[in-house]
């Protein structure tokens, strides 16, 4: 009796496995049935989609350039904005600030994939009063690469006791603008562009404003261990969160990656970046890889870059000193960006020229990330920033992220994302098509393998 018990259920489970692998299959058929439809549909369409330049946060909201103060659209902090403009004038975006908080602003603008720039392309962003009184200015460019990559530059209103300008609460605007687009093609293109306001409250009550002078400027060895593999992402939004520690990565030239790492106040953070050898290690590309720090709030805290002639090679950040509250008073940069605890942002950029002379790639990579020092309280704010928590170092991966674990926005393992991916895209690729059949597979037996435990728990249901 009992060996007929076990055969029926033996049997039972193999059914219920086919089933449900079965339903599996005839839903990815349908996808492939669509993709076909889509690829019939679509003359001379590709297999496999571009890769964008940049990953734009999915929540932004869309707004005008305005090209006057008087039609500016209103930027309120906390929320991601998505714009374009062509203008070789200016574009303008309002704020509505009080009198007691900080605001900043990033923008990243980013050039269209193919487009033939100059060393001085790029953009300028300023926060102006409304009687045109510049509170900030900054701005960036291509630089002697010309690779086309995303741009980021920001503006600031702060109140400052002792500051004249700018202090009082009212209507601000923010300005961004091409630089030395000349009478090329380019000039006349489109860029694609992500603003990020974010609103600092006050102190509680005054502090030091008085910058110490003495600070660990030594470089410690940078980590050495096993890497571990971590995708990079594709924006701020979806930069890969790491921690202390070694990791590994692929890259293609022309592509940017984007990372981001805890650190919290009196914290100080260094990184490292080494790049693999090529198959052949003629010619040289300079600058080829560019690795940038940004701060919670995107605003550049450090930069360095590396030539390439195909050999294994390596560029760290320069020194920084600790997270502190009161380096907003100091006179020069970095220092002066290592203003907030938060999430800073590691970017990396291999050069589309690599590909001219070693090719195509991917290109592999390592980032050696050290975090030194013991996270301190917060200087004590009197309110809350938008967005919220922005000031706030949050989990490290070992609380609640696993080390390896694809980031935020990540498949979640019952294949969603694959089957986005390739709906997505209109048509795929066979080998495409097969990862999906294969996720899904994989997902039919685990449920099937549910429905068998709930059935043994309850066999009369």
């Amino acid at each position: 009796m009992g060996r007929r018990a076990g055969r029926r259920a033996a049997v039972w489970r193999a059914s219920a496995v086919r089933a449900v692998v079965g339903r599996a299959v005839v839903r990815v058929t349908a996808v492939v049935a669509v993709a076909c439809v889509s690829s019939a549909a679509l003359p001379g369409a590709v297999a496999v989609a571009a890769v964008p330049s940049y990953g734009f946060d999915d929540g932004a909201r869309r707004v005008p350039a305005a090209t006057g103060t008087g039609d500016a659209e209103r930027l309120e902090a906390g929320t991601t904005y998505r714009s374009s403009f062509t203008e070789r004038g200016k574009a303008y975006y309002r704020l509505e600030l009080d009198a007691a908080s900080n605001a900043y602003v990033s923008v990243t603008a980013v050039p269209r994939a193919d487009a033939t720039l100059a060393s001085g392309d790029g953009i300028r962003v300023s926060v102006q009063n409304a009687d045109s009184v510049g509170c900030s200015y900054d701005s960036v460019t291509i630089g002697a690469s010309r690779s086309p990559r995303p741009l980021t530059a920001w503006g600031a209103r702060e109140i400052k006791a002792g500051k004249g300008l700018c202090q009082e609460a009212g209507t601000y605007y923010v300005v961004v603008e091409r630089t030395d687009t000349g009478s090329g093609p380019e000039s006349d293109q489109p860029w694609e562009l992500e603003l990020a306001p974010v609103s600092e409250p006050p102190l509680e009550k005054a502090g030091a404003t008085s910058v110490p002078e003495a600070w660990n400027s030594a470089t410690p060895a940078p980590p050495v261990a096993e890497p571990v593999r971590r995708r990079g992402g594709e924006g701020f939004a979806g930069a890969t969160a790491l921690e202390q520690g070694v990791w590994r990565d692929d890259i293609t030239p022309g592509q940017t990656l984007f990372y981001k790492v805890p650190v919290g106040w009196g914290q100080q953070l260094y990184a490292t970046v080494d790049l693999d050898s090529a198959d052949k290690d003629t010619g040289f590309v300079v600058p080829a890889l560019d690795m940038t720090l940004y701060s919670p709030v995107r605003a550049e805290v450090e930069d360095t870059s590396i030539g390439y002639g195909g050999r294994q090679t390596s560029a760290s950040l320069a020194p920084l000193p600790p997270v502190r509250y009161v380096n907003r008073y100091a006179p020069t940069d970095p220092a002066n960006s290592l203003r907030f605890a938060g999430s800073y942002y590691l970017v990396l950029h291999l050069s589309a020229r690599v590909a001219d002379r070693f090719g195509e790639g991917p290109y592999g990579l390592r980032l050696r990330v050290r975090v030194d020092g013991a996270a301190q309280s917060g200087p004590g704010y009197a309110g809350r920033s938008l967005p919220r928590g922005v000031f706030e170092a949050g989990a490290r991966l070992g609380e609640g992220v696993e080390a390896g674990a694809p980031a935020a926005g990540g498949d979640g393992g019952d294949g969603r994302t694959a089957m986005k991916a390739v709906a997505a895209g209109g048509i795929g690729t066979g080998s495409a098509l097969l990862l999906v059949l294969g996720v899904w597979t994989v997902t039919a037996r685990r449920r099937a393998a549910a429905q068998i435990r709930d059935k043994a728990q309850n066999p009369t249901a």
